[in-house]
């Protein structure tokens, strides 16, 4: 998205992660997704990375400009107990230690803190989108998934307008569009 919302042109390949591309591999040894190679020959390889450098670019309308010790902080609590809790929750057969359920619950204390935050206001930081809405999100939205009917029963009203608010952009949707898999 932040790509996108930069206006940065990028050739995008959809790769089978079974089957990496010789290529890929070749600039990104780690093998793994997202990789960016930029026109001098730099490589990013971590989706923060890639929307900070394509943030510096381009912000016009100032997804860097709110906190950002907050912001950092947010970011770092998605991407690491979160996503633990939603990796357990997405699959629980494979973490058979806790069930669903438990891993759910931890996953929810990270949503109850995004709903106090939304009270006050339509996004995480303030009145307009920010890197930390956007790069928090599809996370929130792999959890919605699971157990959609759970969500929709949950009581999260400011974390569901806010997410349907993200998924529904236009931005988001043109980004979202199925590209046919890169054969090296």
């Amino acid at each position: 998205m932040a790509l996108k919302y930069a206006e940065i042109n990028v050739e995008i390949r959809e790769i089978t992660l079974k089957d990496k591309p010789a290529e890929m591999l070749a600039v990104s040894p780690k093998g793994t997704v997202p990789v960016l190679v930029l026109q001098d020959g730099g490589v990013l390889e971590q989706s923060l990375d890639i929307m900070h450098w394509a943030l510096l670019q381009q912000d016009q309308a100032g997804w860097l400009t709110f906190d950002s010790v907050q912001a950092k902080q947010l970011i770092a609590e998605n991407d690491g107990s979160f996503k633990q809790a939603l990796d357990k929750y997405k699959y629980a057969i494979r973490f058979p230690e806790h069930s669903a359920a438990v891993y759910r619950a931890q996953a929810e204390v990270f949503l109850q803190k995004l709903e106090s935050l939304l009270s006050p206001s339509a996004y995480l930081l303030g009145d307009k989108v920010s890197l930390a809405d956007v790069a928090i999100f599809p996370f929130i939205r792999q959890f919605s998934g699971v157990d959609l009917a759970w969500f929709e029963e949950a009581n999260y009203p400011k974390l569901k307008v806010w997410l349907n608010q993200l998924v529904s952009s236009d931005l988001f949707s043109d980004i979202m569009q199925k590209r046919p898999t890169y054969l090296a």
